[in-house]
């Protein structure tokens, strides 16, 4: 049981086919107590059901600091303390660099940027008070590559912060026992991409993917699983590429 007794939040855990459940899920069957943050309560307190008696489902608008702040003290308040955070939560848009209007950088940039500070201000309080913790960044290949095959380069703009991010706070973090890291998925699929993923477009991407496959959720969620253990004690400040080599680097 790699997570016995660790208390783990993941952002915008709701989604059946999202990453994050995938995460919370795989997270429970390793014995960590999931708590699901999602922005409709309803469906945060759905999925979380699904996982056993354990687990939990909060509202949580990880754009507003201080619902960040008062999710993670009702976590506290329950559980007594937050052993690991699970920046999932982002959106993404199909748009081309000259279309970005202002409302579209703003929405992009709050939830995939604002919301991982936000979410990590509210966790690391706790987590220096215990001189333990782990936080995973859920960045993106887009972010590495100069843009992705369904985002815009706003969203290639907010995913690159977050692994700019996650890297200045493992560096500041660490000497209070904090670990920071990032993961960067290639093309998953997931509710995102699965309306917009033809049969023509899905032959041409495998063209580009060495091991001839799409990546799905449970590629990424075993590798936060990864991160969020005490396997990788002594890694801080990384990024792990889980893209089937899309982006050998």
């Amino acid at each position: 049981m790699l997570l016995a007794n660790k208390v783990c939040v993941i952002t915008g855990a709701a989604s059946r086919r999202g990453i994050g459940r995938a995460t919370a899920k795989l997270f429970a069957l390793h014995g960590g107590r999931a708590i699901i943050l999602d922005l409709d309560a309803g469906q945060a307190q759905a999925a979380a059901s699904e996982l056993g008696e354990a687990h939990r489902g909060i509202a949580c608008d990880v754009t507003d600091k201080d619902a960040c702040v008062a999710a993670i003290q009702q976590v506290v308040g329950e559980f007594g303390r937050v052993d690991v955070l699970i920046n999932n939560a982002g959106i993404t848009q199909p748009l081309k660099f000259m279309d970005i209007a202002p409302a579209n950088y703003d929405a992009v940039l709050d939830v995939n940027l604002r919301g991982t500070l936000y979410m990590s201000q509210a966790v690391i309080p706790h987590m220096r008070e215990q001189r333990s913790g782990s936080i995973v960044c859920m960045s993106s290949v887009s972010a590495q590559r100069g843009g992705g095959i369904f985002g815009g380069p706003h969203y290639s703009a907010a995913k690159a912060g977050a692994l700019g991010l996650a890297k200045a706070m493992a560096r500041e973090m660490g000497p209070d026992g904090i670990r920071v890291n990032s993961v960067t998925p290639g093309l998953i699929q997931t509710d995102i991409t699965g309306g917009k993923l033809t049969d023509e477009l899905k032959v041409e991407i495998l063209k580009g993917i060495p091991l001839n496959r799409l990546g799905d959720a449970d590629d990424v969620a075993r590798a936060c699983l990864f991160l969020a253990s005490d396997l990788s004690s002594y890694i801080t400040g990384a990024t792990i590429d889980v893209n089937g080599g899309m982006l050998i680097h």
